[in-house]
């Protein structure tokens, strides 16, 4: 169990990272470049490469290939993009300049927020949280990161992590649940970057309202698949079972439930039945035993996705594969259910777990009639070969993201923004957005030479016909 931290030593950190943020202002590109290049280093260590496959084994039963490709691949990535990019990010930027400032030049100077908070969900435990460590730090920021309480394993790496590269006047590890939250949360943030439920943004928001903090919130909400009479069936099966199951359903943008056609349902139905079985199950021996299948994180989330299953059977839905389950090891089969409906909870919440309800539909409108009715998406998934089909659906809904005939991978671009709309989150990360989020761009003005002072009172009929034409050269 990490030690407990009181309110006093959390405010004496958050007061040094004050002190430090000033002088890390005044820190060039090849000085931020340094630290994350000791990030990279770290990881790339087998030692430490081999702790962390330990750590997430215990937190998630998650496979090294994995851990490899969504946790340290994700960091070297954006690391490695941030570095090739961030000299020219904090340029200033010269603008232009309205005609009626005759005299005057314009630019925004990049300039860092000061002191971050990054609040880390369980999920990916380590890569949310060090990836927008790397943002806050090409922007030049102090950052206090509390990692999640599910993830014991991984919190505990990362804090010896960050304790070994950083002095904690800079960047510091805060561990605990939710009263150390309430702790971070009571103190004055020039920036809060979370990553969690919708529910636990609200508070968040709220919190940061009342020290008028600035928030990037990066939440979740029920992201649905949308296959049309044009798509692969096989295709969209193989991919989609690989995109829901994943971390065992444990990801944000996972598809978290499938519209398709009534007179393709069966044929998805069967697709699926068998795509669970070669990528989950190949040696016919079922899932639980199967290392490459994880599990889900606590007994409390996993009592959760068994609540939200029996909820839906008990109202008439269909396990067309999987449904079995084990409390002890936190195990939970790769599940599609048919025959469900909006009055079911698992249709009012986001399942966050290895569940996947199937919907038929008859026609395009009763699919956006349905999307319409939840709140905005973190992401949408269109499967389709037809382009008035995919056109279609793309301006008749909203979304944080949009995949085409796949799923996920639009998290990997750092060339798109990424983030969600509303109840599934505020702001937008990655890329030049990530460094864009923890900076502050400030205006700036020099006046050369100029005739604002032929505006100045005592005002006479001159400065009234002044002021017209003025008026007009505005913009």
């Amino acid at each position: 169990m990490p030690k407990t931290i009181n309110f006093e030593e959390i405010q004496n950190i958050i007061l040094s990272h004050k002190d430090t943020a000033v002088k890390l202002k005044r820190t060039t590109y090849k000085d931020r470049i340094k630290k994350l290049n000791s990030i990279v280093s770290y990881l790339q260590d087998r030692n430490n490469e081999q702790r962390l496959m330990e750590a997430m084994k215990i937190d998630l039963g998650r496979h090294t290939v994995e851990v490899l490709l969504s946790e340290i691949g994700v960091i070297n990535n954006v690391a490695k993009y941030i570095k090739r990019n961030l000299k020219e990010w904090m340029k200033n930027e010269r603008v232009a300049t309205s005609i009626s400032l005759l005299g005057a030049s314009s630019y925004i100077i990049k300039e860092p927020k000061g002191s971050t908070l990054i609040i880390a969900p369980w999920n990916y435990p380590l890569q949310l949280g060090i990836v927008p460590l790397c943002y806050a730090i090409a922007a030049g920021n102090t950052a206090v990161i509390k990692p999640s309480e599910y993830s014991t394993a991984t919190s505990a790496y990362m804090a010896t992590m960050i304790a070994q590269i950083f002095d904690p006047k800079e960047i510091t590890v805060v561990q605990g649940a939710v009263e150390e939250t309430k702790i971070l949360l009571d103190l004055p943030w020039d920036h809060i970057y979370f990553t969690g439920s919708t529910m636990v943004g609200k508070i968040i928001m709220k919190a940061a309202a009342e020290r008028l903090s600035s928030v990037t919130l990066e939440l979740g909400g029920k992201s649905p698949c949308i296959i049309d009479k044009s798509a692969n069936i096989a295709s969209v099966a193989k991919k989609l079972t690989w995109g829901k199951f994943l971390n065992n359903g444990q990801t944000c943008i996972a598809p978290d439930y499938v519209l398709v056609p009534n007179k393709m349902k069966s044929s998805l139905v069967a697709e699926l039945k068998k795509e669970v079985k070669t990528q989950l199950d190949p040696k016919g021996v079922g899932s639980q035993a199967n290392e490459d299948y994880g599990h889900i994180v606590s007994d409390r989330h996993h009592s959760r996705c068994v609540s939200l299953l029996e909820d839906a059977i008990q109202k008439g839905a269909i396990i067309i594969t999987g449904g079995e389950y084990d409390a002890i090891s936190r195990f939970f089969a790769p599940t599609v259910l048919d025959n469900v409906t909006d009055d079911m909870k698992i249709m009012q919440e986001e399942i966050f777990g290895p569940i996947l309800p199937i919907i038929g539909y008859t026609s395009k409108e009763e699919v956006i009639n349905i999307i319409d009715n939840k709140p905005k998406p973190l992401a949408l998934y269109i499967q389709s070969k037809d382009q008035k089909s995919i056109a279609f659906f793309l301006e008749n809904t909203t979304a944080g993201g949009t995949v085409i005939n796949d799923f996920m991978i639009h998290y990997a671009n750092p060339h798109l923004p990424f983030g969600g709309v509303n109840n599934s989150g505020i702001g937008k990360s990655h890329g030049y957005y990530g460094f864009q989020e923890f900076t502050n761009e400030r205006a700036v003005m020099r006046q050369r030479f100029g005739a604002t002072s032929l505006l100045h009172p005592p005002f006479t009929s001159r400065s009234e016909k002044l002021a017209r034409i003025l008026g007009k050269w505005l913009s």
